[in-house]
């Protein structure tokens, strides 16, 4: 496998360092949240973004002159070519963050909700609320959980406490990064490791022990599937809520919204007013999918999470997609891979899906509605 070890040092030399959730995170947005509610929600956030050190041309050119021909197994082989037309699309994106063609971008990479999409989202917020946990954890608490839980497996990582994040808490390669003013019920806290730390970190680390960085790098739109399997981790370990379920729903239909309507306020007003969502919640989620000039991923979350889980009860060789950043559509190369050597099955196995926690019958029923 000489020639493939050498395309993959290239590739790797290439684009290591792309990363679209951190450069599309605003290094403005506690300021622009603050002026969005002093101003009594009647301006659009202007949000600003870190500048982008590439040379898009440059480096299409170097991506499209990498020999995969050389490659000498074909499951390997067209994992490397879909790999590398993924990064062309990341770097438009890339290329165009801030203005609006970065929608054009991003609708080309992650797609768009369905109309499926769309009638799942509406059945899960017309569920009742079932969820009573008033015990609220903050950034610390979480940080204990968390600490905890890696200790339980074992696992290496650096932990930040960061002070501008929308999310609660997210996984940046092997660094657990917790949002400061975070501050979630008990139950989302220990589902929130389950998530980060039981899938995110474990792909990464699993990613960092084979041959081959591509699985570092990451298979096309593994959002969907990482993002499915980390829903499925919270499912399993008996703590995905369905609050929870509903945020996720939310998500669906704001970036349904930032696609029509593609007007910051209307969204917000949206989720606050005609779906009673809480002014701090609507502009979270509104926030993530306007980052970056309409970033559309958040709608794979739910859908994400009804492939992963059929596919968990169904397709053999399933624990073989936590071998790193993998995607359902590759699991048949994947599989192989692992059978003839190429690749190393996963060394880490997310907790929930060696020790899944039986779930009640509502919950399971829910989770299987989910079309």
């Amino acid at each position: 496998m000489k020639h493939a070890k050498a395309l993959d040092d290239q590739l790797f030399s290439l684009v290591n360092g792309i990363e679209i959730l951190s450069s599309v995170s605003p290094i403005n947005y506690k300021e622009q949240r603050d002026e969005f509610f002093r101003r009594h929600y009647s301006i659009e956030p202007t949000f600003s973004y870190k500048p982008s050190e590439h040379n898009a041309f440059q480096l299409k050119r170097q991506l499209f002159n990498l020999p995969i021909e050389k490659v000498e197994d074909p499951d390997l082989q067209r994992i490397y070519e879909d790999v590398i037309l993924s990064y062309v699309d990341k770097i438009d994106q890339l290329q165009t963050l801030g203005s609006q063609d970065f929608l054009y971008n991003s609708l080309r990479y992650f797609g768009e909700p369905t109309e499926k999409d769309i009638r799942n989202a509406s059945f899960i917020l017309h569920l009742p609320d079932s969820d009573d946990d008033k015990q609220l954890v903050d950034a610390q608490g979480i940080q204990q959980i968390m600490e905890q839980f890696a200790r339980s497996q074992g696992y290496q990582y650096d932990l930040v406490i960061d002070d501008n994040m929308i999310a609660n808490a997210l996984v940046s390669k092997t660094t657990v990064k917790i949002n400061s003013a975070a501050k979630v019920p008990m139950v989302e806290a220990h589902a929130l490791a389950h998530h980060e730390l039981g899938v995110h970190l474990v792909t990464t680390l699993n990613a960092r022990s084979q041959p081959f960085k591509v699985l570092s790098l990451g298979c096309p739109v593994n959002t969907m599937t990482q993002e499915g399997m980390a829903i499925l981790s919270e499912y399993l370990a008996g703590h995905l809520t369905i609050k929870r379920l509903k945020i996720l729903a939310l998500r669906v239909l704001a970036v349904d919204s930032m696609i029509k309507d593609k007007s910051f306020r209307t969204t917000f007003m949206m989720l606050k007013e005609q779906l009673g969502v809480e002014k701090n919640l609507a502009f979270t989620i509104t926030a993530r999918v306007y980052r970056g000039g309409g970033f559309t991923k958040d709608y794979l979350y739910l859908r994400g999470f009804h492939e992963v889980l059929h596919a968990y009860e169904e397709q053999e060789g399933f624990l073989n997609l936590l071998c790193g950043k993998t995607a359902l559509m590759h699991l048949p190369e994947i599989n192989r891979l692992v059978n003839k050597g190429i690749f190393n099955a996963p060394q880490n196995i997310t907790p929930s899906f060696v020790h899944p926690t039986d779930n009640d019958e509502v919950r399971r029923f829910i989770t299987h509605a989910i079309k």
